[in-house]
């Protein structure tokens, strides 16, 4: 069975947010950092060469597949920030009242924090990690 490629790695949450080259989603990217700090508890760590994750917990499929996953992550990607595991079905009443955004396969792609609604996203982000933590993937 493939390894996961996603894991902790060592480069420094700081050192990468500080060379992103557009100001704005290097400012965003420390917004959406203290925002799942503060929804979390837990300090960020770079999971592979480019997703910000924070904590962790572990999955296991009915195939046999599992592994170790961030509990709330996102990546500062050049046209959006993209954060993970927002696809549940029932987070379409938050979604609505979000702001600016697309949803792409469970991720939730942002191109700039101030056109969202950073209350309804610390929720939705908030309820993506209780489902994780009942055993419910998004």
């Amino acid at each position: 069975m493939a390894e996961n490629k996603t894991k902790p790695t060592a480069i420094s949450v700081s050192e990468y947010v500080a060379a992103i080259a557009d100001e704005t989603r290097r400012a965003d990217a420390k917004a959406l950092a203290k925002l799942m700090q503060g929804v979390t508890g837990e300090k960020p760590k770079m999971w592979g060469p480019s997703i910000i994750g924070f904590g962790s917990y572990h999955y296991k499929y009915e195939t046999g597949r599992e592994g170790d996953m961030p509990l709330a992550a996102f990546s500062p990607r050049k046209p959006a920030s993209v954060i993970y595991g927002m696809g549940a079905a029932d987070n379409a009443p938050l979604l609505a009242k979000l702001g600016k955004h697309k949803l792409e396969g469970g991720c939730l792609h942002i191109k700039k924090l101030a056109e969202v609604d950073l209350t309804v996203l610390g929720a939705l982000i908030t309820k993506s990690i209780s489902a994780r933590q009942a055993g419910h993937s998004d």
